[in-house]
């Protein structure tokens, strides 16, 4: 089977699906980091316990994703020093995240 210009989009190519896949991936991993940076300000603003195995799981999972963000601001209150850092780590995930995507989408 051919592709007629005059009806319509082209079929899919192996590099759309490729692209497709890695917009997925892209999406996931960002969804993931942000989620895990969400759930660790929240367990730091709300008093969670410390020593739950969930709430050290995610305490451990932050530090090790916060590559290099998690000093940027240096406040005095130890809950706004993790708001700011990890609330900012959160929001250069999405941003990056959101930058390959429409990167690999271009035509």
């Amino acid at each position: 089977m051919s592709y007629d210009p005059y009806q319509g989009h082209p079929p899919a190519s192996r590099r759309d699906d490729g692209a497709n896949l890695v917009i997925r991936i892209v999406r996931l991993v960002t969804g993931l980091a942000t989620s895990v940076f969400l759930l660790h300000i929240a367990f730091v603003v709300l008093g969670a316990n410390q020593a739950n195995e969930f709430v050290g799981l995610v305490y451990d999972l932050a530090r090790a994703l916060v590559l290099g963000l998690g000093d940027v601001f240096t406040p005095d209150d130890p809950t706004l020093w993790v708001v700011l850092n990890y609330g900012f780590a959160a929001l250069v995930y999405v941003v990056v995240g959101h930058v390959i995507v429409r990167a690999l989408r271009r035509p």
